[in-house]
């Protein structure tokens, strides 16, 4: 086709998605839309220079109109009434069916943090979604037979990659598209009409936006996709995740740009911890203590969740609550029902805070967070309870105390490498030490260590030291074999680089994708 390219040899073999009518739709948006998002990607980095010169985030003068109005989005389409358990994970075969037969609400299927990016991954993922939304989907155990649908399924969303990304192997007039309007408008264009026959709509999640306009960007999208295929307008629905500090000032305007195709709003708590760390990188009492201090009941992160409640539910839409990164754990009933208290501790404070629904990352949770939600909220959500709390810049840029320990560094190190290491071999979602780990709880441990490192809680030789000991650990831990095979040198390679770099890099899958864009080519 005229002006598109695909790198990629292995297209061959996904000739049933890669149509040429799915191409053109493809090639159209990304002529339609990325030239004004790289002046959006261009304004992020003007407003991190102002941070980094010591600017603080706080809400906008310009926009106090739209905060102070008496406006509500449009109404919520029945089938999104109830969401109080969301499940999440990546668009894998056997994930999907499980995820949709789970008896979550809601199915997100992930093509951003939980995703390795690969070509075959990325269309893998959406022959997978076609046919499930066609419930034509099966998969073939080796021992436990054939996975198919269930009559009753999850509703299904679906999160494209960030803005901040590109899918290098394919390419409109020499340049790569991006990589949200790939994964959007394949997904839109195969399978749009077939929700809606069936009653339900093309839903989204919307990751790591960080301003109005990048929201306003989503809606014209939206609208030229919905009349590029004859939709009503209104019919895409999205939820936007507030997981960037900078967006936690901007939540009224989000939902303003959206109130035509707006689902409400997500606390994504990692990322959002991640984005604090990389928006005040250089204030030196800005600095996080371990991760593992930095939970929901700290003022700056409880504050940002109650003010996403406050928000949409003044706004008439859902308040949705974050990832519980707990799992199951097999064979230790001690270590087990430590951490189902754990997701319960947590879905209990969601539900009383007035969160409408929550997420967790593994089918053995969802029964435990709907529990939980069916004591404390009765009807489909909360919408109609109104909170007025006040709250304001200081509550959410507010540093908590604790320590910063070499325990903490230690962690950060081990769990860095470990997940690298599986996203560089077509992983991105890793349970590790009974946690599920993704590409936003790896950010926060590269860029805690960045942090400390930069403000002088520990030496690059004391970091060298600990790398060292923690390399020693895993090759212990995995084996001489399976080290020497896997991407454990690359991993520890690029985690190093990453934590001693001068300059902040803005998203470790940027350098890391680098290493796994053209993979499928280096095994022909």
């Amino acid at each position: 086709m005229k002006g598109v390219t695909t790198i990629n040899h292995g297209s061959d073999q996904y000739t049933s998605i890669l149509t040429r009518d799915s191409i053109s739709f493809i090639a159209e948006l990304s002529r339609q839309f990325n030239d004004q998002l790289g002046a959006l990607m261009s304004a992020r980095k003007d407003r991190q220079a102002k941070y980094d010169l010591g600017t603080l985030p706080d809400f906008l003068d310009e926009t106090s109109e739209i905060r102070e109005g008496d406006w509500t989005v449009v109404q919520i389409p029945s089938d999104l009434q109830d969401r109080r358990v969301e499940i999440t994970g990546p668009p894998d075969r056997k994930m999907v069916i499980n995820a949709l037969n789970s008896g979550a609400n809601i199915f997100m299927a992930d093509f951003e943090d939980s995703l390795s990016p690969t070509w075959d991954n990325i269309l893998s993922s959406q022959e997978n979604l076609r046919d499930a939304v066609r419930r034509e989907i099966t998969y073939e155990h080796p021992t436990k037979g054939t996975y198919k649908l269930n009559d009753e399924v999850s509703v299904l969303f679906v999160r494209p990659r960030g803005l901040h990304l590109r899918e290098e192997n394919f390419l409109v007039d020499g340049f790569s598209v991006p990589a949200s309007l790939f994964d959007f408008g394949l997904f839109l264009f195969h399978n749009a009409q077939v929700l809606i026959e069936s009653e339900s709509g093309p839903y989204f999640y919307l990751p790591k936006l960080e301003h109005h306009l990048e929201a306003r960007w989503w809606n014209d999208v939206f609208i030229w996709a919905q009349e590029e295929l004859g939709i009503l307008p209104g019919t895409i629905r999205a939820t936007v995740l507030i997981e960037t500090l900078p967006a936690a000032f901007q939540m009224d305007e989000i939902l303003y740009e959206l109130r035509d195709h707006s689902a409400g709003l997500n606390c994504g708590r990692w990322d959002y911890i991640f984005s604090y760390i990389k928006t005040l990188r250089n204030h030196s009492d800005r600095v996080l203590p371990d991760r593992s201090l930095v939970t929901m009941s700290r003022k700056f992160m409880k504050s940002y969740s109650d003010l996403l409640i406050k928000t949409c539910h003044r706004r008439g839409v859902h308040a949705m609550g974050g990832m519980a990164a707990q799992i199951p754990i097999r064979h230790n009933t001690e270590a087990n029902d430590k951490a189902l208290m754990a997701v319960r501790r947590d879905k209990h404070r969601e539900v009383t805070a007035g969160h409408d629904g929550t997420w967790v990352a593994h089918p053995g949770l969802v029964q435990v967070a709907k529990e939980i939600f069916d004591v404390h909220m009765k009807s489909p959500n909360q919408i109609d309870k109104t909170h007025n709390l006040d709250i304001g810049q200081d509550d959410l840029i507010s540093t908590p105390e604790g320590d910063i320990t070499e325990v903490g560094l230690r962690k950060n190190i081990n769990v860095g490498i470990l997940y690298l290491e599986s996203w560089l071999r077509g992983g991105g979602c890793v349970p590790l030490y009974h946690l599920m780990e993704d590409a936003a709880t790896a950010e926060i441990s590269r860029t805690q260590v960045w942090q400390w490192l930069k403000h002088q809680k520990f030496s690059v030789g004391e970091f060298d030291k600990i790398l060292l000991d923690e390399v020693v650990k895993i090759k212990e831990a995995v084996g001489s074999e399976k080290f020497n095979v896997g991407k454990y040198d690359q991993a520890i390679k690029l985690f190093r680089e990453l934590s001693i770099s001068s300059d902040l890099t803005e998203f470790l899958t940027l350098p890391a994708y680098d290493q796994i864009k053209f993979s499928h080519i280096d095994k022909d």
